[in-house]
């Protein structure tokens, strides 16, 4: 019996900019620079993906 493999991309955790500068602070920690990037990356996901939901409730 073979276990579902789910999809999880980080960005769908990080609801607002105090949540953003946790996970930002974490992979500072760690020193490492492709951590680090990636970790800005999930960031930059995260805030199109807020900006997105902002524009979709705003009345026409």
């Amino acid at each position: 019996m073979t276990e579902p493999i789910y999809d999880y991309d980080p960005a769908d955790s990080l609801v607002d900019a105090e949540a953003m500068a946790f996970f930002l602070a974490d992979a500072y920690d760690t020193g490492d620079a492709a951590f680090i990037a990636e970790a800005m990356a999930v960031v930059a996901r995260a805030k199109i993906r807020i900006d997105a939901a902002a524009e979709a409730q705003r009345p026409s």
